[in-house]
């Protein structure tokens, strides 16, 4: 662990979301609120618009870590703080901006504490967003 340190950027990924992100998302996890997929429903709601399911959002943040770590069994911890609905257009759909960056390590469990920041429209759209991963090559 001693190539790492705390505040070094581990990963970086630009992901784009369209409405038939929404669509494929639906039909894997069984969500089909009208909400991520009806923009008059939304509306009616007080909705701003159509918008990801927060767990898409949460899988597709942690991606970036997953594969810097090596696969998704080094995952050893994830939770974030849903701050911010990330409104999808129907034409330019939307855009999740993933930064990861070392926030802790504890070389006796050989873990690493990554601390995402997830942004869409220029706005932070998960709060407190930390991975706990075993270190590559620990």
């Amino acid at each position: 662990m001693t190539e790492l340190a705390v505040g070094d950027v581990v990963a970086e990924r630009t992901i784009p979301l369209t409405r038939d992100s929404l669509v494929r998302y639906a039909g894997a996890s069984g969500d089909f609120n009208p909400i991520h997929y009806r923009d008059d429903v939304a509306e009616q709601v007080g909705l701003p618009g159509v918008l990801a399911h927060g767990m898409l959002t949460m899988g597709a943040a942690v991606q970036p870590v997953v594969d810097w770590a090596g696969g998704a069994s080094r995952v050893r911890d994830y939770q974030v703080r849903f701050t911010r609905p990330v409104v999808v257009d129907p034409v330019e759909g939307a855009t999740l901006e993933v930064t990861a960056k070392v926030g802790a390590l504890d070389t006796e469990a050989g873990t690493a504490r990554i601390d995402l920041t997830v942004r869409a429209a220029g706005a932070t759209v998960l709060g407190k967003a930390q991975v706990v991963v075993l270190v590559p090559g620990a």
